[in-house]
């Protein structure tokens, strides 16, 4: 497991530009962490490491925001998805099978769900209140 200190929006979007420069097409990027944590500006750097020209917001109400020309990018957000029948509504599994890179927020909520070679990433406050410490796991290359 990698671990990191971020210690500003910025340091926590290049750390997931880092990573988005390396994932590849099916590649599920798990995150794991309460409100305000630095979930969606990890995904704003995933999709500008990927080379995507957009604008990444939190799917919060559309459950699902898709990025890309081609969808390479599917950006989940599960807060409001609490069953298996939650989950299927949402086309969770179609999107699975489409081998866009998947990040899901609030992958707490569907653990059970989430592929088993998926990456996941913990991200939990540090020492002040812009401070994030972020555990990175299953991922093979260092950032």
């Amino acid at each position: 497991m990698q671990s990191f200190i971020s210690k500003s929006y910025g340091q926590t979007v290049e750390l997931g530009k880092k990573l988005g420069k390396k994932l590849k097409k099916g590649d599920t990027v798990a995150f794991f962490g309460s409100m305000g944590m630095g979930k969606t500006a990890f995904v704003t750097g995933i999709a500008e490491g990927m080379g995507l020209d957009c604008e990444v917001s939190s799917p919060t109400f559309a459950i699902v925001n898709v990025y890309g020309k081609n969808s390479e990018l599917c950006h989940f957000d599960m807060y409001r998805v609490s069953s298996w029948d939650d989950l299927y509504s949402t086309g969770f599994f179609e999107y699975m099978d489409m081998g866009s890179v998947i990040c899901i927020e609030w992958s707490e909520n569907i653990e059970n769900a989430v592929p088993e070679d998926a990456i996941k990433i913990y991200i939990e406050k540090g020492a002040d209140n812009d401070e994030r410490i972020i555990k990175i796991d299953g991922c093979d290359y260092e950032l």
